[in-house]
């Protein structure tokens, strides 16, 4: 039963890990898409780096590594590496969290980041102010994914690994059990037709 329950749990868990790696590429394409408008637009002597683009292109670079992570940990259910993929998401959700608090109490918010030369940053806090309702849907759908994936993981953690049993008795040889080949040593295991024997002459 525990290993029906196991392998429900990793299927789920690649499934919704699966989403939170869409999300890492839609963020890769995003950035990639800003980098190619400004070598259209802007030369390439321009001092000022933008920092905001190849910000987004890391944190979907860190998004598909968390997840390819995450897949080799469910795939292989070891403990440890599980505890990795949840430390990972969980700082990944403190960042998140910083961010949205940041933008959401304080008016000037702005100015709590570096001059962006592209102005995409500006841009991307228009688009939201306008699609207010829809961005909040998209972020409340990926913080609850990021949980869900926390979650599954702490319930693959505490079903333990897989525990190598025996399918029949007939695989339940001396050799896989030391105990028994132990105690094989010290009785003296006679033939039934000697011992037989030896009754009808006594």
């Amino acid at each position: 039963m525990t290993t029906l329950v196991r392998i429900c749990m990793q299927l789920l868990l690649k499934l919704v890990n699966s989403v939170m790696g869409m999300y890492g590429i839609a963020t890769i394409f995003y950035a990639v898409w800003m980098i190619k408008i400004r070598h259209h637009q802007v030369d390439d002597s321009y001092p000022l780096a933008p920092w905001f683009m190849y910000s987004m292109l890391g944190f979907g670079a860190i998004l598909c590594a968390i997840t390819l992570w995450g897949y080799i940990a469910t795939e292989m259910a070891n403990i440890w590496c599980l505890y990795c993929y949840l430390i990972f998401i969980f700082l990944i959700l403190i960042l998140e969290g910083a961010i949205t608090m940041d933008v959401i109490l304080n008016p000037n918010w702005e100015k709590d980041f570096p001059k962006d030369p592209s102005g995409n940053l500006i841009e991307l806090g228009d688009f939201i102010k306008e699609n207010i309702h829809f961005c909040k849907w998209v972020g409340l759908s990926i913080l609850c994914v990021e949980g869900l994936c926390m979650f599954l993981a702490i319930i693959l953690i505490a079903l333990g690994p897989h525990q190598k049993g025996y399918e029949s008795d007939n695989e339940c040889t001396q050799e896989g059990v030391p105990f028994l080949k132990h105690y094989s040593k010290h009785v003296n295991m006679r033939p039934l037709q000697s011992s037989i024997i030896g009754s009808f002459e006594a």
